[in-house]
């Protein structure tokens, strides 16, 4: 163990300062790395703040993150397959289940007709105190307001729709849908707030009105279509989901986000295979210039290797030493790029405004600003990637240096 030590002290001593013999090829190289390395985190926080915002965004238009409802609702999302407003049991299962907000929502099918046109829609019965945190649409009410009660009589529409429909804010309007007997149940509304999505077609469809008002209108009174759990992170509800279906009864179904829409969950598993295909990517461009860099280092330095060599060095020992002076290299180097990249995408966490390609954002599903997201895991996993492939790509270079004949090396001009 002795011995070792004195080994590596004595290694370290060498790595160190052969790193600094050339100075301006050490800064080039330091500079390769921590440009990379800035660039391979930056990027990652933004692609995260870009996927997480049109995740956060499509979760809000299922909405939710956990719903129970009928068994056939999402086949057929029909007020036939309603489910009672939670009470007993379920009510306190709900209420001790420690998500951040729930609601019952009424959803279904229906036709809206103003004076000039009709149009299929989705008829949406909310509960307007919890809609702020389950779909956000009171946030982007762009003229009028949103329900103010479960007895509200007002319609909440698309800018879009109300574009087609021809109509506009105080304006009134027909909804016609059918209650559980078939029967076509029609009612006028007037138009009190107007909203602008952040995803353009959902203004098309989605129409807000009254959860009470529905329920009177439909005849199913005490039922509802939903219920809606929405928790603090998207990302971490499977101890919530599996607390919710142990409680509830077996006649209900319940389902987390990432089983309602596959698309979401598939985008969701796909964004840390593709971090680490574009951190391996960006290094393995960088690792040419880190192995060229350590073969000059090797080629001006044969005689010293060759001296250390007929004095007793071993070949592993040269192979150790080689490998030293990349790995404090790349230390180095990951040292200024994590400074770098956290002094950067630290103060643009509070938003990037991309207004300027808002409308290409919006047909992907997100906003007009960009929240960077830097997460502790991307930082360890480029940080690992550089230090791993940092050292692979040292192995031929020390591998070269370790082979060389003693003889020819110091006879080398």
């Amino acid at each position: 163990m002795t011995g070792f030590k004195l080994h590596f002290a004595t290694i370290f001593v060498l790595s160190w300062r052969n790193l600094w013999r050339n100075h301006r090829r050490t800064y080039i190289m330091l500079g390769a790395i921590s440009v990379g390395v800035w660039a391979m985190i930056f990027m990652t926080a933004l692609m995260r703040g870009m996927v997480d915002d049109m995740l956060d965004e499509g979760i809000r238009n299922l909405p939710g993150h956990i719903q129970i409802q009928h068994p056939d609702f999402l086949d057929d999302p029909s007020v036939v397959n309603s489910i009672d407003e939670p009470d007993g049991e379920l009510l306190v299962a709900l209420n001790q289940a420690g998500a951040k907000r729930w609601a019952t929502r009424i959803k279904l099918p229906a036709v809206i007709a103003s004076e000039r046109e009709s149009r299929g829609i989705n008829l949406v019965g909310v509960e307007p105190d919890a809609e702020a945190d389950i779909s956000g649409i009171p946030e982007q009410i762009s003229a009028g307001r949103f329900i103010e009660s479960n007895q509200d009589q007002g319609l909440v529409i698309g800018a879009k729709l109300a574009q087609r429909l021809e109509t506009r804010l105080g304006k009134r309007v027909v909804v016609m849908s059918q209650d559980p007997d078939n029967n076509i149940s029609e009612r006028g509304f007037r138009i009190v707030g107007i909203y602008r999505a952040k995803m353009p077609g959902m203004e098309e469809f989605n129409v807000y009105a009254a959860r009470d008002t529905l329920q009177q209108l439909l005849k199913i009174e005490g039922r509802v279509s939903q219920i809606i759990i929405v928790d603090e992170n998207f990302r971490d509800i499977d101890i919530l989901y599996q607390k919710i279906r142990q409680s509830i009864p077996a006649s209900l179904e319940v389902m987390p986000w990432y089983e309602i829409d596959t698309y979401l969950a598939a985008m969701f598993n796909m964004m840390d295979g593709f971090v680490l295909v574009w951190v391996v990517i960006i290094f393995l461009a960088l690792s040419f210039g880190l192995v060229n860099t350590l073969v000059m280092a090797i080629f001006e330095r044969v005689r010293e290797i060759g001296l250390i060599q007929a004095l007793g060095m071993r070949p592993a020992l040269i192979v150790y030493q080689i490998l030293l002076e990349s790995l404090l290299l790349l230390l180095i180097g990951l040292g200024i790029g994590n400074g770098l990249a956290i002094l950067t995408v630290k103060p643009l966490e509070s938003g990037l405004d991309i207004s300027m390609v808002a409308e290409g954002m919006a047909m992907m599903g997100a906003s007009s600003t960009l929240y960077p997201s830097l997460t502790l895991y991307d930082m360890l996993m480029a940080n690992g990637v550089v230090i791993i492939l940092g050292i692979l790509t040292s192995i031929l270079p020390a591998w070269r240096a370790a082979k060389m004949d003693p003889v020819q090396a110091l006879n080398t001009t």
